[in-house]
């Protein structure tokens, strides 16, 4: 992405956070008079205290009548300046790091919910071709970019070339020489910082993209850790885990190598520098055309002229860093989601239930098709299992119910409408889901049966569990139906794996129950085909299921 744009981008993801913003470049700003007034008290101390120079005419209205007639007081009053300057700053500083920090992490809230927000939208396909630690990644890690940017880079930016414009005004007002002497190490620190840009840039992206991987590697595998451990596999993981992180551990030694070149060219700019307005500035005390004082004050801006220039090297490494992980979040954002909504789509309050696939065919890659043109039809308040063994496409019907993909020919009515026309969020809320896979949430145990409906009251909440066999496993728990689920799973109550398990495997039926969808579906990956019932705990879930959605159209897929 162009720089121009990508600057662009940031530009307007910040505007809610402007005035904020403006409000610190503007105390960033007060800094300039500041860094100006630092040095003064030491020429004063050897000019006009030490030597027999005036004091200096902008001093003259701020210092008392005493401190202009008497050593002792003009050194006296030296001092008061050091100590008031230093109080001024801390209080600038002490300011500027309250508001930075607080519109710091607005920016990055907002981006990240942003973000988030688009997330949920991408097409399925896109997190299980990319997994959930890139997306992670990319909200956690590359959307503070924008914080770096837009505060840490471009106000400090502004505010240091404002004080480099004025340091070098009262150099030029100082010893003209001296001047351009200092100003000229500037272009050459600029010619080295875009010979490194794409450098630097290239090495950046190649980090972010390394370090995804290795928390990919984590996500994997702590994921799936029963079968990491079933097979006995975490030897051969952690050998996995050690390769990738090894391989960002050489690029960012590689970027690390970048960066010092670039800060030893820089500072051995600086350093020509110092030495050759050194040389000049003595030359010129000698000759009588500056004194000692106004050479230490040339000298003091000298220092603090070239500071922000020898951490270029820091910076533009920095910010290279940071414009990368601006380029992952925002090409996160151009993504489209693959299932779109029509701007004049359908509402719909309660669906009656018939279903109709017409010549539906679907694959998860373009050449490998999971369903060809398959057709039927359901009518209102049937239930309907699906069986077949793994892979025939029984759980993609699901998904394309549901909206979670389209297919690729043909359409799928409900009520005798296609899918496509009705708002997605309206559609789903016809539809309550029982996954294969058990699911808790990090909150109650209530609201984990009331995910489906939020807005269910503690009866309905308690109706769903009874009809799921789960009442009196839950209302044991100290803290019932409010008891979090993480209190739950390492209660003494759950100490054995079966008994932990139940909750997970309840909770799946105890939404379906809870929801008021006029359509409940329930996945299995498969059953063996001599098998006529469901077993275990499971099936009497399945049984309450079955019996709650009496008046609802089912689907089960064995």
């Amino acid at each position: 992405m162009p720089d121009f744009k990508l600057y662009r981008r940031i530009l307007e993801q910040s505007r809610p956070q402007w005035l904020a913003i403006g409000a610190l470049f503007i105390i960033g700003l007060l800094g300039t008079p500041l860094a100006l007034l630092g040095p003064v008290p030491l020429r004063i101390v050897v000019d006009c205290v030490i030597g027999h120079e005036p004091l200096p005419a902008f001093l003259v209205p701020l210092a008392p009548e005493s401190a202009l007639r008497s050593r002792e007081m003009m050194l006296a009053f030296a001092a008061a300046l050091v100590v008031a300057t230093a109080l001024l700053v801390q209080l600038q500083s002490l300011l500027s790091s309250v508001l930075r920090t607080w519109t710091a992490e607005r920016l990055v809230q907002g981006f990240r919910t942003r973000l988030f927000r688009h997330v949920q939208q991408l097409s399925l396909l896109y997190h299980d071709a990319k997994g959930s630690s890139d997306a992670v990644y990319r909200i956690q890690q590359d959307a503070t970019a924008i914080q770096d940017i837009a505060i840490d880079g471009v106000i400090p930016f502004v505010t240091s070339a404002a004080t480099l414009v004025s340091m070098f005004v009262v150099m030029m007002h100082l010893d003209w020489q001296l001047a351009m002497i200092a100003l000229a190490v500037t272009p050459i620190v600029f010619v080295l910082a875009r010979i490194y840009r794409m450098r630097l840039r290239k090495r950046s992206r190649e980090v972010k993209k390394l370090e995804a991987e290795a928390l990919g590697v984590i996500y994997e595998v702590l994921t799936a850790l029963r079968v990491v451990k079933a097979f006995g596999q975490e030897e051969r993981e952690s050998t996995r885990f050690a390769t990738t992180s090894m391989r960002g551990a050489r690029e960012r030694t590689r970027l690390a190598f970048s960066q010092g070149r670039l800060g030893l060219w820089v500072g051995v700019a600086t350093a020509l520098g110092t030495a050759t307005l050194l040389w000049v500035g003595a030359s010129h005390v000698l000759a009588g055309q500056l004194t000692l004082g106004q050479l230490l004050l040339v000298m003091s801006y000298l220092t603090q002229l070239y500071d922000p220039l020898k951490t270029t090297s820091r910076k533009i490494a920095s910010l290279q860093g940071n414009l990368a992980s601006a380029e992952r979040a925002f090409a996160l954002l151009d993504m489209e989601p693959d299932v779109r909504e029509h701007s004049h789509a359908r509402r719909i309050v309660r669906a009656r239930g018939a279903v109709e696939f017409e010549n539906v065919s679907f694959g998860y890659e373009p050449d490998r098709l999971v369903l060809r043109d398959v057709s039927l039809s359901i009518p209102a308040g049937t239930r309907v299992g699906l069986a077949g063994r793994t892979g025939i496409g029984k759980s993609t019907m699901l998904h394309l119910m549901s909206r979670f993909f389209d297919p690729s020919s043909g359409r799928i009515r409900l009520d005798g409408i296609d899918l496509r026309n009705y708002r997605v969020s309206d559609l789903r809320g016809q539809l309550a889901i029982v996954l294969q896979e058990p699911m808790l949430f990090s909150t109650t145990i209530g609201d984990n049966i009331a995910y489906a409906k939020p807005s269910a009251n503690r009866d309905e909440i308690i109706a769903a569990a009874r009809a799921a066999n789960a009442h009196d496993f839950i209302a044991a728990l100290p803290a019932g139906y409010d008891t979090l689920w993480a209190s739950a799973a390492c209660g003494s109550r759950a100490a054995s794996a079966s008994a932990s398990h139940w909750p997970a495997r309840s909770s799946r039926t105890r939404r379906c129950c809870c929801s008021t969808s006029p359509r409940a579906r329930w996945t299995r990956a498969r059953r063996r085909a001599s098998s006529k019932r469901w077993s275990g705990s499971c099936a009497g879930a399945r049984r309450s299921w079955w019996r709650t959605g009496s008046a609802r159209c089912a689907r089960a897929t064995c």
